[in-house]
Formats: C-alpha cells, sequence, structure tokens
C-alpha cells in the first residue's frame, strides 16, 4: 500500500476558505497597508483553520521572475537617478531587470511598496519612510534593502550616507571660510517623530552639534518639500539678516531655490554662502558651481543590487552599510563679505 505524504496548505488554498483573491491573503499576511479589519480577520480565520504555515521559500517554489523592484520617493529630486543608475549598472550581464515605481505623496509609499511586491519582484529596495515595524513584516517575505533610513533593522539590509559627519563637513566647511552665522534650512518632518532615523532629522542632530561644539547658537528654520518653499524661507532670512550668512541646505534640489533668492537680491557667495547636499548632476555645472555634501547615490545603487543578490541567494542575516560623505566644493560658498548698508525697507 502506498501512502501519500500530506498536501501543504498553499496560499490558494487559504484564499478560497476564506472566500477572498490570492492577492489579498498576500496582503494580510505582508500586514500591507490599506487592508480593512474585516479582510483581516476573515483571513487570519482562514489560516489559523487550515494551520497555514506561509514561508519565503514558497516564493522559490513558483519560479524567479528576474525583476527586482525600486521605490523612490520622487522623480523629480535628482538624486534618486543616481541610485538607479547606480543600480542598473549592477545589474549589466545578469538576468536581472528594475522596476521604478515613484511613490505617491499622500500615502509614503505604501501603494508603490505594495504594487511592487505583488507583482512578485525577486527583491525590494526602498527609499520612502514607512514605519519600520512594517519593514520588518516585509522582510520576512521578500528581500528588502532600505536607503537613507537609520534603523537597526533584523529582517532587512540598510545603506546610510554617514549623515552626521556630512552635517559636520557642511558646518566645518563654512566655518573655517570664516562664516560665524550658519543657518539649516530642512525639512519640516525633520522635527516631527514621523521623520525620526531619516537623513534629514540625523542631518539637523548634526548641524547643531557642529555649530555648538564651535560656540555658536543652531538656527533651523523648517520648510516643505518644494523649491518654491526654499527661495521664500531663504528671502525671508536674508532680507533681515545685517551679515554675511553661511547657509545649510537639506539636499540639493531646495539649495537650487536657496540659490534663485541669492540671486534676485544681487547678493555675493560671501555675503550668502550656500551648501546643499546629495551632489546632484546639476551642482557641478558652471552656470550653478553649487557646493555640495556628496554621498554618492550611484554607490547606494550598488550596493543595495549586491545586497539584494546576496539575499536571494540565502543570506538572513541584517547587514547595514555606511556610505562616506564628502566636501565638494564649489563657488557657492566663499569667505564672509560684509553687505553694504541699504534702508530698511530696500527691497529688490
Amino acid at each position: 500500500m502506498t501512502i501519500q505524504a500530506k498536501r501543504s496548505v498553499t496560499i490558494e488554498d487559504v484564499a478560497q476558505h476564506a472566500g477572498v483573491s490570492r492577492a489579498a491573503v498576500s496582503k494580510v499576511i505582508r500586514d500591507a497597508y490599506g487592508v480593512s479589519d474585516e479582510m483581516r480577520a476573515k483571513v487570519q480565520s482562514a489560516i489559523t483553520e487550515l494551520d497555514y504555515r506561509p514561508r519565503v521559500a514558497a516564493r522559490a517554489m513558483r519560479g524567479a521572475s528576474y525583476t527586482l523592484g525600486v521605490e523612490i520617493p520622487s522623480i523629480l529630486n535628482q538624486f534618486f537617478p543616481k541610485v538607479i543608475n547606480g543600480a542598473t549598472r549592477s545589474l549589466t550581464g545578469s538576468p536581472y531587470q528594475l522596476i521604478v515605481a515613484p511613490a505617491v505623496p499622500e500615502d509614503d509609499g505604501f501603494r508603490a511598496i505594495e504594487a511592487l511586491a505583488d507583482r512578485q519582484v525577486d527583491g525590494l529596495v526602498t527609499i520612502t519612510r514607512v514605519p519600520v515595524a512594517w519593514l520588518e513584516t516585509l522582510g520576512k517575505q521578500l528581500p528588502l534593502v532600505t536607503i537613507g533610513r537609520h534603523y537597526a533593522s533584523v529582517n532587512f539590509d540598510t545603506i546610510v550616507g554617514d549623515d552626521l559627519t556630512g552635517a559636520e563637513l557642511a558646518v566645518g566647511h563654512l566655518y573655517d571660510l570664516g562664516h560665524r552665522r550658519i543657518v539649516h534650512i530642512t525639512l519640516a518632518e525633520s522635527s516631527d517623530a514621523v521623520g525620526a532615523g531619516g537623513p534629514h532629522h540625523v542631518r539637523a542632530e548634526g548641524f547643531r552639534r557642529a555649530v555648538e561644539r564651535r560656540g555658536m547658537t543652531p538656527e533651523v528654520v523648517l520648510v516643505e518639500p518644494r523649491q518654491d518653499a526654499a527661495t521664500e524661507a531663504a528671502r525671508d532670512l536674508l532680507d533681515t539678516a545685517d551679515g554675511p550668512v553661511g547657509i545649510f541646505v537639506a539636499h540639493d534640489e531646495l539649495a537650487l531655490g536657496v540659490l534663485e533668492t541669492v540671486a534676485e537680491l544681487g547678493l555675493t557667495p560671501g555675503q550668502a554662502s550656500v551648501v546643499g547636499y546629495d551632489d546632484i548632476d546639476l551642482a557641478a555645472h558652471p552656470l550653478i558651481s553649487l557646493t555640495s555634501i556628496n554621498q554618492s547615490g550611484t554607490q547606494m545603487g550598488v550596493i543595495a543590487v549586491r545586497l539584494l543578490l546576496e539575499r536571494i541567494a540565502g543570506r538572513t542575516e541584517p547587514v547595514h552599510e555606511v556610505v562616506a560623505p564628502r566636501v565638494m566644493a564649489r563657488r557657492s560658498s566663499a569667505a564672509p563679505q560684509q553687505r553694504p548698508h541699504r534702508s530698511a525697507d530696500a527691497r529688490p
């Protein structure tokens, strides 16, 4: 007599038992964003009744898709194409292809990440800020790497720039030029709990430490993530400044807005020195010449692919990579220069 081994319960079995789609079961297992309480209870009840045990190994049973997903916060910030470029270079000669999904601003990347996971990518890179607990759950189901978030992760890998050191380099550069008033224009998220662990939160802390260590008072201006918001903030700052100012800006896209105000007010780099962050390609253009902190987005993309392929091959231990920043000094920053006296109501 032949004894047949008991067939393992599949995700399709759970879906049929619960009366829902396979995708719905997958979302509940991953603790996906937007799943209703009713749907979650129905699926979890089926999982319990059937004694279903979801395993990452099940992905291998359906075969590799030879696609890697990359979720980015925006298509407008020129830093993210550098990451994608590095990732693409790393895949030359391999069977893998990238799928890139920009986040929808209203949900901080949940939908883009879910869309990539539902397309059964073999691994996923995420840059948007989403809760670490949610990522830990996703990392149990899918090889996962995050860029730019200072997490002490367990089920996924992280890549960050050394943002504390980067802020120190920016402040140190301006201070060494001779500036004794240094202001940080950064994103509003750097001051709230949601932004904790994010690059701008860490850079803001690094700025405060660097300024206080040099005996100065930290000045932080919070703006929305738009270039025109940085332009307006810089105008308010420079209209009331009675001497030279060094301005450290959260990232280069915002720094371009600050440079617009500097040009509009007819100020020299010595009167308003500007340092950005990310060293996007446009920063090196001769007509822009923006001093910036380079954290090599291209290198981050290369590392992200390497880590993903290691996880796809079976590595489970978390890896935390840190990319060292460096100052790219250009013409937007210079030794302090006094502004000519002007009347109180004078404004270009």
